[in-house]
């Protein structure tokens, strides 16, 4: 039998944690906690604010966006639980026994929690300036990222325009209405940030991108959805009753392509439809992709989409604006200027998307990306000598039984990446050193990436 080797058998691999926490993702945490309880601050005070001024509409909406975000986020984080088997993995959350767990997360408490337990491992990683071998810091913030990313859409952005269209309405600049658009303006760009450094984290150490990367995919991101959400808040400015129908229209047709995309993100078929609905609320203002393959024409599809509808609202603003004097008496030129500002500024966030793709997006493998080929089964465990997560041929680390067994042991059919052949006569030979873990990958986070990169 030959192994693939430069000795008798020696370590075959001393795989380190393929993920590292750094001190601006430890930034990022510290931004995201700041963030989150000053937008809990801006909701009490617009809530109290529209009450008094007895804007109960307004307050109804706000209502509305508050309540089902909460409960849409609880329920992906007691469901992510429920998958990893409710493994607890810091001391914040092994505090709470199983049903406290589950009534945290039904008194809208359980996100939080997960917040604690983001910061517990956070701190002690940047404080103690040691890499953590199992990875909890950077797995618990990749799940952490996306239930950020899934609350700025479903609560910050519909927020943005709720604020934005009573500002229009108005014709002044209330405080409390101003800070909470600021505040959902701020909670939605930390959290595209910390979504795109999860992303950038399973790419290897000699691809790692450029700062300079994360600046052009923000300026993207910021352009098109700042476009959107003005485009949106104009048109419920003057038509308020068919804003939640073009909504509902709109998110139907994203729904049904969301579908049509064949996700696989969670991990029960229930749980799934869950997600196309989230991602159809996604696509409503963002572009975020969803599925494997080439994204190109998936793109060219939803954003010759976006470009159309934004030019349908701003056109229909134009024409609501124009037409009736109750709306403030706007003159045409003036509508007309912008509603081709709010489109171009669309324009310009395609145009960085096109500069982000051709110089700074790498096109990878999922066999390429760090802690995909790492041996790691959907879990975040070690697989077994011989598996694969894809049932590729085996290119990561033996599992630690392997140190003990006989090279009769060892499948024929196996083979190790990037050694010298050598015929193995010596056994006797000692053992090598079992090799160190990977640690846990965040296999969701994984699906993300892989569709992103490759």
């Amino acid at each position: 039998m030959t192994l693939l080797s430069d000795q008798p058998f020696t370590q075959i691999n001393d795989t380190q944690a393929v993920f590292k926490y750094k001190p601006v993702d430890f930034l990022f945490t510290c931004l995201g906690l700041v963030f989150l309880v000053l937008d809990i601050v801006l909701d009490i005070l617009a809530v109290v604010s529209f009450y008094q001024e007895e804007e109960y509409v307004s307050l109804g909406v706000l209502l509305l966006f508050l309540l089902g975000s909460s409960v849409l986020g609880q329920l992906y984080s007691w469901l992510w639980y429920s998958y990893g088997d409710f493994s607890r993995d810091t001391k914040v959350e092994r505090c709470l026994s199983l049903w406290q767990l589950h009534l945290l997360h039904v008194l809208q408490l359980g996100i939080y929690f997960r917040h604690a337990g983001v910061v517990e491992v956070s701190v002690h990683s940047f404080v103690t300036k040691t890499q953590d071998p199992e990875n909890v810091a950077v797995f618990l913030s990749h799940d952490l990222s996306m239930l950020r990313l899934f609350e700025a859409f479903s609560e910050s952005s519909p927020q943005l325009v709720l604020m934005l269209t009573i500002i229009l309405q108005r014709g002044q600049l209330d405080p409390v209405t101003v800070l909470k658009a600021i505040g959902s303006a701020a909670a939605i760009a930390i959290s595209v940030t910390m979504y795109h450094r999860s992303l950038r984290s399973f790419l290897p150490d000699k691809m790692d991108q450029r700062l300079i990367s994360s600046v052009v995919y923000f300026i993207w991101n910021l352009l098109c959805i700042a476009s959107r959400v003005v485009a949106l808040a104009l048109f419920a400015s003057v038509l308020p009753c068919f804003i939640f129908s073009h909504f509902f229209c709109s998110w139907l047709v994203l729904f049904f392509f969301v579908w049509r995309s064949k996700t696989s993100f969670m991990d029960t078929p229930g749980a799934e439809w869950l997600y196309r609905a989230t991602v159809g609320l996604i696509w409503y203002f963002n572009w975020f992709n969803v599925a494997e393959g080439s994204t190109r024409t998936r793109m060219l599809l939803y954003h010759g989409y976006k470009v159309a509808d934004i030019s349908l609202l701003c056109g229909l603003w134009c024409w609501k604006i124009t037409t009736e004097p109750s709306h403030g008496g706007i003159t045409l030129s003036y509508a007309l200027i912008t509603a081709v500002s709010v489109v171009s500024v669309y324009g310009l966030g395609l145009l960085f998307t096109i500069i982000y793709y051709k110089r700074y997006h790498p096109n990878l493998d999922r066999e390429q990306m760090t802690g995909v080929t790492a041996g790691m089964t959907q879990n975040g465990d070690e697989a077994a000598v011989g598996e694969s997560p894809s049932g590729d041929e085996v290119d990561f680390m033996l599992k630690d039984t392997v140190s003990g067994a006989s090279y009769d042991d060892i499948p024929q059919n196996l083979t190790l990446k990037g050694l010298l052949v050598t015929d193995v006569t010596d056994r006797s030979a000692p053992s090598p050193p079992p090799p160190r873990s990977v640690g846990r990958c965040n296999n969701r986070m994984r699906k993300m990436a892989e569709n992103f990169y490759s």
